[in-house]
């Protein structure tokens, strides 16, 4: 594992992971692992920017492993760890930050939507600069490469930025990690209109029974076109065809962009078969997830292992850094 380059990303534990995190990252995270060495993380830190639930935290931190190994992330084949268990992210952060022009931080997309809910001035700090700590999520492991969605690729930009300063200013330390962008850039959420989210409601979750699922796919937006089954519709803007790209086989994806066009099959129909091709999916991750939750211990076990070989390359990152800034 440790001769191939290595990639690194992360999702926050900041509810039920959904199908948006196994098709926009997990699955191609998966994908991979045969030409990198793939370290992979639980990022709390980042969790903690916007309000959560203090009792249920370190569940969801368990449940997002559990889910990571169920989907093939299994130790030996991957490293997962979680962010706050190895403190050279912070300390990384801290350095990294006084390279970074705050004007750089208040241009950031994400930033500016977060803040703009409310009044900027009453924005945590954290979330201003979430960017910097994710570049030094991605740099203390030297990653070359880093697997994001494309609402992660401008701070992915800036991490590449802050590189070039440190660089200049301090040596050649850092490599210039690469965006790796997989073939779902984007999930939209079942209203079509946001993206995937548990905290919008707009999810299918990847442990959720058949018949929750079925409740949710049931009423989700399709082609507004298609007011009656008669109708005919356009799949480019049914939000469930787009669906039925990452999960259904081609056969099945041309039959619902025929029936579509030509009001052959209705939208419950398309849903149904998208509801079985999502579910032959689901079933293994949910199988594997059941067997973990009766030997949690297996979990903890490559969160500890991970956590120990990432302290280790952090502590080397971090004495080249000091060294390079006239730290001691």
């Amino acid at each position: 594992m440790t001769d191939r380059p290595r990639i690194f990303s992360g999702i926050q534990p900041s509810g039920d992971l959904h199908i948006g995190n196994y098709l926009g990252a997990i699955r191609n995270w998966l994908e991979l692992l045969d030409r990198y060495d793939g370290i992979f993380c639980i990022v709390d830190y980042h969790a903690i920017t916007q309000p959560y639930e203090v009792e249920a935290l370190q569940n969801r931190i368990f449940d997002a492993a559990l889910v990571y190994i169920a989907a093939g992330l299994e130790p030996g084949r991957a490293t997962i760890f979680v962010q706050s268990e190895v403190p050279e992210h912070v300390e990384l952060a801290w350095l990294l930050s006084t390279v970074t022009p705050i004007g750089e931080l208040f241009r950031m997309t994400q930033f500016k939507d977060k803040s703009q809910k409310g009044e900027m001035e009453a924005a945590n700090a954290g979330l201003l600069n979430y960017p910097i700590l994710m570049a030094a999520d991605i740099l203390l492991y030297k990653a070359v490469g880093v697997p994001v969605g494309e609402d992660q690729v401008q701070h992915l930009e800036l991490a590449r930025e802050i590189v070039r300063r440190f660089n200049g200013r301090f040596g050649p330390v850092f490599p210039e990690p690469e965006t790796l962008l997989g073939e779902a850039r984007r999930v939209m959420g079942l209203d079509g209109e946001r993206k995937m989210s548990k905290s919008l409601g707009n999810h299918i979750g990847l442990l959720e029974s058949e018949e929750a699922i079925w409740e949710k796919l049931r009423p989700a937006k399709t082609d507004p076109a298609r007011m009656r089954r008669s109708d005919p519709g356009n799949p480019e803007r049914c939000n469930i065809f787009s669906y039925h790209r990452y999960i259904s086989p081609e056969p099945d994806q041309e039959s619902c962009v025929v029936g579509c066009r030509t009001a052959g099959i209705g939208c419950i129909d398309c849903k149904k078969v998208l509801l079985g091709h999502l579910m032959a999916l689901l079933r293994p991750i949910q199988e594997r997830a059941a067997a973990l939750r009766e030997e949690p211990e297996i979990v903890r076990r490559a969160l500890a292992d991970g956590a120990e070989r990432c302290r280790a390359i952090a502590a080397d990152t971090m004495r080249e850094v000091r060294r390079a800034m006239g730290i001691r």
